[in-house]
């Protein structure tokens, strides 16, 4: 085994120049090689509590995935990985480690914690290059599932059920599979090619993929029921999104972050006219919202060649819920971030497009139910800037067609399902749900989580039937 590496911050990971990057949607971090991947692993202390896998939700064995790497076992390290997590180069790229493995790494008290994610996403680049074989699953038992959604919860759910010998389909909406992760990720973050390994990944192991399914229409539960599923899991995530209703929604070159990124990721937008799906191209675009849907938008819009970018957020920089990591990319692309500023109105022209927007200056009082401070305007505070286009990034909620089509399915005010925490069980006998549609737009860690909880369920279920 070689020395201990003591290094107090990470392995730097190579990144594609600012400047350069902002003109193309190849991805931003190029991945360590296998000399950075071992001096990375080697700073792990291998604690014997392992107080990181206690902070993931799908419970990789983390401190044993690091030390197959830094033996140089790379395909086995990530077998270890897909131990429980069926999308290990996702996750190494989109999940937000810095507040849940990371956070909890002992080496993170004196210095930098290991670059779990870093790690994660090497060795299952790795593997997937030299064709990681598929997972193996137990003999049939004869029993059939049926999952709703293909995203990160959806996906999970069924390799878990795979796994076990259940006879899992999957039915999607749209006419692709992956859910967020090839609607919503830009292509610099997530190239869609990855999603589409693990997608395959997930059909080796005999699982079926119905797409162009938008379920309450097509089929709804009591129809699958009919059809002889034992179980049925609903993973239709959070794509409904949310407006401020204030003066000038309507105008044309207003966008809910939801189109804006469906248009340019899903349907390529960005490879205009290869792909005959037209986003036009704005010279001064704003973008409502701090997370990470927010950055994404502001960076999309960057790549495809508008002058300014502005970040618009009624609170100041501390409370911005987007990673750190995402603030600082879309820092050093030239995107503009104006804090503690709300829009009350936008602008626009008698031809019914976008001119501009009112801002109203904020300052921060009380914190609110959050944890953070809560804006107040400041009256008499407002100014006009000049715009061709408004993204409305504030955040989605539940669609509600298939909870409309599904009497007896109990849900939140606000849209979510309502779900046991500890088996993802619905109203209805024999149905479960997790991820956005139970707890609103949240991470694609959590969703698979959730995903999995619900898995282990509806196999017991199974098991009593």
């Amino acid at each position: 085994m070689a020395q201990r590496n003591m290094d107090s911050k990470k392995t730097a990971m190579p990144e594609q120049d600012a400047k350069k990057r902002a003109a193309n949607f190849e991805e931003v971090a190029l991945g360590y090689t296998e000399d950075m991947a071992k001096n990375e692993a080697m700073r792990c202390l291998q604690c014997k509590n392992q107080p990181c896998v206690a902070g993931c939700p799908v419970n990789v064995q983390i401190p044993d995935f690091i030390k197959l790497i830094g033996e140089g076992k790379y395909v086995e390290a990530y077998d270890k990985i897909r131990e429980t997590n069926g999308l290990p180069a996702v996750c190494g790229r989109v999940c937000p480690q810095e507040t849940q493995c990371e956070e909890r790494c002992v080496r993170g008290i004196k210095g930098e914690p290991v670059g779990i994610g870093r790690l994660e996403r090497f060795c299952s680049d790795y593997a997937i290059a030299k064709g990681a074989k598929p997972t193996e699953c137990a003999s049939a038992t004869g029993k059939k599932a049926a999952v709703i959604g293909s995203g990160p919860a959806g996906l999970t759910c069924a390799a878990d059920l795979a796994k076990a010998g259940v006879d899992v389909t999957v039915f999607e909406a749209f006419h692709i599979p992956g859910g967020v992760l090839v609607y919503g990720i830009p292509e610099f973050r997530l190239p869609k090619a990855l999603v589409q390994k693990e997608i395959d990944a997930l059909k080796a192991m005999g699982v079926k993929i119905e797409t162009d399914m938008v379920m309450g229409r097509v089929l709804t539960i009591d129809e699958l029921k009919e059809m002889g599923y034992d179980t049925i899991f609903i993973g239709t995530g959070a794509g409904l999104p949310s407006f401020m209703h204030i003066p000038g929604e309507n105008y044309n070159g207003v966008y809910s972050a939801n189109e804006f990124l469906t248009r340019i990721n899903l349907m390529k937008g960005y490879k205009f006219p290869e792909y005959d799906t037209p986003v036009r191209r704005h010279k001064n675009l704003a973008v409502i919202g701090g997370g990470n849907v927010a950055m994404d938008s502001a960076r999309c819009a960057k790549r495809l060649g508008a002058d300014n970018v502005y970040i618009v957020y009624r609170r100041s920089e501390a409370e911005m819920p987007a990673r750190n990591e995402e603030i600082e990319h879309a820092k050093e692309e030239g995107i503009v971030f104006s804090f503690l500023v709300s829009p009350t109105a936008i602008l626009g022209n008698s031809d019914g497009y976008v001119t501009g927007m009112t801002l109203q200056k904020m300052e921060l009082g009380e914190p609110d139910s959050s944890g953070r401070r809560r804006p107040v305007p400041i009256e008499g505070s407002e100014y006009d800037i000049e715009l061709d286009a408004v993204v409305v990034a504030i955040g989605q909620s539940p669609n509600p067609l298939l909870r409309k089509a599904t009497p007896g399915l109990k849900a939140q005010s606000w849209g979510g399902i309502i779900a046991d925490e500890q088996t993802g069980a619905t109203s209805i006998e024999g149905v479960y749900a997790g991820g956005d549609a139970v707890s609103g737009a949240a991470t694609v860690i959590l969703a698979m989580g959730a995903g999995k909880t619900a898995a282990k369920a509806m196999l017991e279920y199974m098991d009593k039937k």
